[in-house]
């Protein structure tokens, strides 16, 4: 089996969701197998000052092989899955040379992944992907980003002819759930400017990233018997799906793109005494953003006044547009981009829809944008990945490395 392939097959076999509820680092135990694993690993093939902090932050070194002075680079990617899809005993498949049809996953549950629905599945015919058994997750996102990394770290110390400087790396617990960096010591890294690999699509560098908030609305009911409820009874139930419904319907994920911004609903759950929403408000733009959380407050504070005041509201902010802090070393962006052009890969150069460890880190004094790790349909039972992508993104990471050590 290639390489990269088992390699990717190892870290995805370990179950490493994360939960928002937990108030621990990582936020769930099981993180912790993978992330002893990777740390043994680092060490096994050659890099040194490998560490891994009580929180589950692992770094690693691959000391420079130039005499020269060259500036410090790292590459981070994130090692937990997304707490919204199971990633309990992920059992990939393997499909070698993809004809550009309809890939049958499930066939008890009849779960097909379709190039009519998900168009981007023709840019890899010919190719071999990855894909799940129709039942969970893969966890391309961003197993695949480690897999590259490590892969990358592993070719440079088998090829000392190929000339970098000092190159730090970075595995980090809990980013899907928005704390990723939130412990990630940036004095300790070092570096002068980072990477995350943890886009999509091969060609993707990105350095725009939304701003981001989660908020918790609550109503608080009272329960009577139904037949004797008249201007007694307080439905919570009621009091929050009339809030949920007074949101822009065409301001959610599914009718927006590009830089436009969105109200998400994920969870809603209640009782007649108790009852709330979960969302997630995201905007490219500061002003906008601070408008979309402005909107919340305001029709919270206008059916507090309907309803007696009986609806509580927490709105906390995830991370901002990194495009503040990566804009005044814009050559970081361009080394990536010659990087991709030199190795006839076409850059891609957008807004990322969502955000990554790169977006905090950017704010607490460590430029980092976003580079493609090769995966799709992230979050889901459709996710797949082309090894020839994370084939390319392994090259991407080793002429980064090859064109800082020249440029410095």
């Amino acid at each position: 089996m290639h390489p990269i392939i088992s390699r990717f097959l190892r870290y995805v076999s370990v179950d490493t969701q994360s939960d928002p509820h937990s108030k621990t680092t990582p936020s769930t135990e099981k993180q912790w197998i993978l992330a002893r694993q990777l740390f043994e690993e680092l060490s096994a093939i050659g890099l040194q000052e490998v560490t891994m902090d009580e929180k589950g932050y692992i770094m690693a070194t691959l000391p420079s092989n130039v005499e020269k002075e060259v500036p410090t680079i790292g590459f981070i990617s994130h090692y937990d899955t997304s707490p919204d899809f199971t990633a309990t005993n992920v059992n990939p498949r393997i499909i070698e040379n993809y004809d550009g049809k309809e890939i049958l996953l499930n066939k008890e549950e009849d779960v097909r992944l379709s190039p009519d629905y998900f168009e981007d599945l023709l840019l890899y015919k010919g190719q071999t992907l990855i894909v799940t058994d129709g039942t969970t997750l893969l966890g391309a996102d961003d197993k695949a980003g480690i897999t590259e990394i490590v892969t990358a770290m592993e070719h440079l110390i088998a090829h000392p002819e190929i000339k970098h400087g000092k190159i730090r790396i970075g595995f980090t617990p809990d980013e899907e759930i928005g704390r990723g960096a939130h412990h990630f010591d940036v004095e300790k890294f070092n570096a002068d400017w980072a990477y995350t690999m943890d886009g999509s699509q091969v060609g993707e560098l990105e350095y725009e990233n939304f701003n981001a908030a989660s908020a918790r609305i609550t109503a608080l009911g009272k329960s009577v018997h139904p037949g004797y409820a008249k201007n007694k009874m307080v439905n919570a139930i009621g009091i929050i799906t009339e809030l949920a419904g007074r949101f822009p319907k065409q301001e959610v994920p599914e009718h927006t793109s590009g830089r436009e911004g969105f109200y998400h609903i994920h969870n809603l759950t209640g009782t007649i005494e108790n009852a709330s929403i979960e969302l997630i408000i995201r905007d490219h733009d500061q002003k906008a953003f601070l408008a979309r959380k402005q909107f919340i407050e305001e029709l919270v504070a206008e059916l507090n006044d309907k309803h007696a005041n009986c609806i509580d509201l927490e709105i906390k902010d995830q991370y901002f547009n990194m495009r503040e802090k990566v804009e005044p070393v814009i050559h970081i962006v361009e080394i990536a981009k010659e990087a991709m052009e030199v190795l006839g890969i076409p850059p891609i150069i957008k807004p990322i829809r969502g955000g990554t460890d790169g977006s905090q880190l950017s704010y607490k004094g460590l430029p980092c944008p976003n580079i493609f790790a090769g995966g799709h349909n992230f979050h889901g039972k459709y996710e797949y990945v082309p090894v020839e992508s994370m084939e390319k993104a392994v090259d991407v990471i080793v002429k980064i490395c090859e064109l800082t050590a020249k440029k410095f």
